[in-house]
């Protein structure tokens, strides 16, 4: 038998990835596309296949890796001497891929996980209660925009949907409730500094209840307003567990009351279409103890008291925007990351001011470090740790009020039986999809956290969108429609911590990983007027231009990122201009409004075009 190493693909705009899972081990049998591992950027992960079947025999790499196209993975004994790669993605029709978050200002996309041999459908023979022009299965961001656009072009939808509300996670138990303790946060946060402007309050008198009536209120208003929309736009809305029991069968288990109670009746919808919009579950560790004192981020959200100590699992965007409501609130915090720094995906020098701000929250940062075991005691969760790589010193076990897990989370295509109808799903639970979000069965859509990273609400939309006009195009024979098809550039991350963290496209570190030659214009907001005035001028604006030789100095802006109050409302800025394909001049000659924290982003671009008069002159 033939040894042959396996090395890393083409993973398109990607430079380096961190290995955040093994799928196999030595001695396993393997088939050609079998996913070996999962990799991470930021927000955007993959699963890597094998080109060849056969025997591991031996892994070269290990969790918290980090790879690139090329770096070796393992060591195979091929099936058969001189067996040949495995097919592509691009050779077959409808080819499965997912957009890439980062990179140079031009679309690029790469396999969202190892090909999948598509199954063959059930054949379903029984009658149905409904039928429509497209079944939206799941009321999420995705779904219901999903739904409310198909209704929109005239067409006939049903949406499906498990829980009392729209909105999904997001709405209901992410993004939104998240937000309404934040802000709260930053008050009082923005509150405790004014003493020393002359200005003071009191110690803040935290009402545990009123602030989660104050959530609740807000989740209230959003929801009571999807389901007047769907109304209007006469979605038929079923509730309840949908499972595919054909290709152009769903069946609906019906569930009651505010959860997710079955009622033990079920209805069958047939449909010409459908778009799968089932989004993704917290990961649970399978060590966690199951005990009210350790949550995911709908048991924080619950907010049913505040610990006084709490350690975050898990040093990403969503695990820290929870640490600083709890924090603001009274709790201390602890937070372990086995990679070797927290928020991964931003520009090391934003976070490094992040940190510096947040420092007094937390009692310990553990990187490269990893949770090995946990015990419920009485007195609270006892954890334990280990070092993630050698020669890191790890605390002894610690006990802690509050557990909070948010180490990502995992796509439910598991949970549909999608089989049935034909659509292939990976190991991981992902469904492959084109650029018009296409499974491979043609008639049949997937959007949102299902289809791959990243798991954003704003992605989600757009996706939606795409879907739903063109199963219109073809429906109604609208050529403009049925061409329609997800080609962003760039999406857009923020961290809705204290202060916000937000970039988007191409960031500092990726261009120096992937040889790319950028002029920077980086803007203090000490020198910003509105900063200062604010007193918060602790923030950065940056921006990265081309310029590469290659690219004979054409300029455009590849990437920014920003810290400081209010960056997620104004990254969108960013987000447009290297979707027009903006140079520093564009920017920079773009008149904005003075005195704003927004101006910072056409001073930045003065910066690198070096005619900004508002900071020191350049060195010569």
């Amino acid at each position: 038998m033939a040894l042959i190493d396996i090395h890393v693909p083409d993973i398109g705009d990607f430079a380096e990835v961190t290995v955040i899972e093994l799928l196999v081990k030595p001695g396993d049998s393997i088939k050609a596309d079998q996913s070996l591992i999962t990799v991470e950027s930021d927000k955007a992960s993959m699963e890597i296949p094998s080109s060849h079947a056969g025997v591991v025999k031996e892994l070269k790499i290990k969790l918290g890796d980090k790879v690139a196209m090329g770096s070796l993975l393992l060591t195979l004994e091929a099936a058969g001497e001189g067996a040949a790669p495995a097919p592509v993605a691009e050779s077959k029709p409808n080819p499965p891929v997912a957009q890439v978050t980062q990179g140079p200002a031009a679309t690029q996309t790469v396999a969202a996980a190892a090909s999948v041999d598509p199954p063959a459908a059930a054949n379903f023979a029984g009658n149905a209660d409904l039928d429509c022009d497209v079944l939206v299965l799941g009321g999420g961001p995705g779904g219901y925009s999903a739904a409310f656009r198909a209704a929109d072009l005239g067409l006939k939808v049903i949406l499906v949907e498990r829980y009392t509300t729209l909105g999904g996670v997001c709405l209901n138990v992410g993004c939104i409730p998240s937000k309404a303790l934040l802000h709260v946060a930053a008050v009082m946060d923005e509150v405790s500094h004014l003493g020393d402007l002359g200005v003071e309050f009191g110690k803040p008198v935290v009402n545990i209840d009123k602030l989660r009536g104050h959530k609740e209120k807000v989740i209230g208003k959003l929801t009571g307003g999807l389901a007047a929309m769907a109304k209007m736009r006469k979605v038929t809305i079923v509730r309840g567990y949908g499972n595919f029991v054909g290709p152009n069968h769903l069946e609906v288990e019906e569930t009651t009351g505010s959860g997710q109670e079955k009622t033990g009746s079920k209805k069958v919808v047939a449909f010409k279409n459908a778009i799968i919009a089932a989004g993704s579950q917290a990961v649970h560790l399978p060590f966690m103890p199951k005990d009210p004192r350790v949550v995911d981020s709908t048991g924080a959200l619950a907010l049913k008291d505040v610990p006084k100590r709490m350690l975050i699992l898990g040093g990403g965007i969503i695990g820290l925007e929870m640490g600083t409501v709890y924090s603001t609130l009274g709790a201390r915090l602890d937070v372990v990351e086995m990679l070797d720094g927290l928020m991964q995906g931003a520009d090391r020098d934003l976070v490094k001011i992040w940190q510096k701000m947040n420092a007094p929250r937390f009692d310990n940062i553990m990187l490269k470090t990893k949770t090995v075991a946990a015990e419920a005691t009485p007195e609270g969760i006892k954890v334990s740790f280990a070092p993630a790589e050698e020669g890191v010193k790890v605390p002894e076990p610690q006990t802690y009020d509050l557990v909070l897990q948010a180490v990502g989370r995992t796509p439910n295509g598991k949970k549909l039986s999608a089989e049935k109808a034909g659509v292939a799903v990976t190991d991981r639970g992902f469904i492959n999809v084109d650029i018009q979000m296409r499974t491979n069965v043609p008639h049949i859509f997937a959007i949102g956290d299902i289809v791959g990273q990243p798991m954003l609400a704003h992605k989600a939309v757009h996706e939606a969108h795409v879907a739903a006009e063109v199963i219109a195009g073809e429906l109604q024979g609208n050529k403009e429609l049925a061409a329609a098809a997800f080609n962003a550039r760039v999406i857009p991350s923020v961290a809705y911590t204290d202060p916000e963290v937000a970039w988007v496209g191409l960031t500092e570190d990726q261009a120096k990983a992937q040889g790319i030659k950028v002029k920077k214009g980086l803007f203090p907001w000490t020198a910003s007027g509105r900063a200062i005035a604010n007193g918060r001028d602790e923030g950065v604006t940056k921006l990265l231009f081309d310029d590469s030789p290659e690219a004979h100095g054409h300029g455009k802006i590849l990437g920014g990122g920003m810290v400081g109050t209010h960056a997620g409302d104004m990254i969108g800025e960013i987000a447009l201009a290297i979707e027009m394909g903006a140079d520093a001049v564009d920017i920079g000659k773009t008149i904005h409004p003075h005195p704003t924290l927004g101006e910072s982003i056409g001073m930045a671009a003065e910066i690198a075009h070096g005619s900004c008069t508002d900071v020191p002159p350049a060195r010569k």
